[in-house]
């Protein structure tokens, strides 16, 4: 990649869109998986590790390796976000639980004005208020309070605030490490809170038929190697603000391929939901070259080369079903 700043952002907006998709498409396979949503959460990112070690081999060699807090803390956060979200699910709709786990960008969004100091604009609000509106008309109206799903619909809150710290700690983390070194550390610590909760949770971590093992298989590759590292790569290139938005694209990554794979029909207000998205997208975007976009060590796979040379700085002024994940 250059280091012109508007080609660079436009990379970082298309991996971040590509990864959105890849995650979204995790529902499908989890369908398919003959094992307990923790047990398929495991296999997720277990599955994963080898083929992310060889990439942060010959990324970055041995040093890819050496863990890091930041990288650490995102697979801390990312593993509280499946187990919230599989908790969403057992104890209310999946509607409410889809809504309320893509309010992740709100807190994403909050915590860089209050705490990391950045300005959102007003096409920013406005996107973000657009793309909020069309998570809610694609659950359309499955939606529904119900007092006894307030435990469940607790969790979906909570899933939010998991993967809105995920986001942001995997963004800290892309400052000084390559894509493929914090998707390796930090898949790996999942992995590792994950193996102990299926295996107290689930009654069997084992699929029981290679159909089963297959979807398994694509889990891993699609949704964490496909989606978490173009998500890594994309986050040392995006404002944190406007990166959060993209990931509103999860639910409608789903809904696609829900109603392509899966037979479950797209209704109006749906495809109004999804072009709601889209338009919220469009008009939150970055404006192009005029932007400063963060400061990260380059990352090899993306710019071909390791270099010890500085990107510019991380924060600009003015600058985050099973859900996709």
């Amino acid at each position: 990649m250059p280091d012109k700043p508007f080609p660079r952002l436009a990379f970082g907006i298309a991996t971040l869109t590509l990864g959105a998709l890849a995650m979204g498409a995790s529902v499908l396979f989890v369908r398919q998986a003959d094992v307990g949503p923790f047990a398929s959460a495991f296999w997720r990112v277990g599955l994963a590790l080898p083929v992310l070690a060889v990439w942060a081999a010959l990324a970055e060699g041995r040093r890819a390796f050496r863990p890091d807090r930041a990288s650490l803390l995102a697979g801390g956060f990312f593993a509280g976000d499946l187990i919230f979200w599989h908790l969403a699910i057992l104890g209310t709709t999946v509607a409410n639980a889809t809504v309320l786990a893509t309010t992740s960008p709100v807190w994403i969004t909050a915590f860089a004005v209050l705490v990391l100091r950045q300005t959102v604009t007003r096409a920013g609000w406005i996107g973000l208020g657009l793309c909020g509106l069309g998570a809610l008309a694609l659950v359309g109206r499955s939606w529904q309070f119900d007092p006894a799903h307030l435990p469940g619909d607790a969790a979906g809150l909570v899933t939010a605030l998991f993967f809105a710290g995920y986001f942001l700690a995997l963004s800290r983390a892309r400052r000084t490490r390559g894509a493929a070194a914090a998707t390796l550390v930090s898949t790996a610590a999942t992995a590792t809170i994950l193996f102990w909760v299926a295996l107290f949770a689930e009654p069997t971590l084992w699929p029981a038929s290679a159909g089963g093992v297959a979807a398994l298989v694509a889990l891993a590759l699609v949704a964490q190697v496909g989606g978490q590292g173009l998500m890594a790569v994309g986050l040392a290139l995006v404002p944190p603000a406007f990166g959060a938005l993209v990931f509103f694209l999860e639910v409608v990554s789903a809904a696609v391929l829900g109603a392509v794979l899966l037979h479950e029909p797209i209704g109006a207000l749906q495809a109004v939901g999804g072009l709601l998205i889209l338009g919220g997208l469009v008009v939150a975007r970055p404006r192009g070259p005029t932007l400063a976009l963060p400061r990260s060590r380059p990352d090899p796979a993306a710019e071909g080369a390791v270099t010890a040379q500085d990107r510019p700085p991380d924060h600009p002024p003015g600058r985050p079903q099973e859900r996709g994940h």
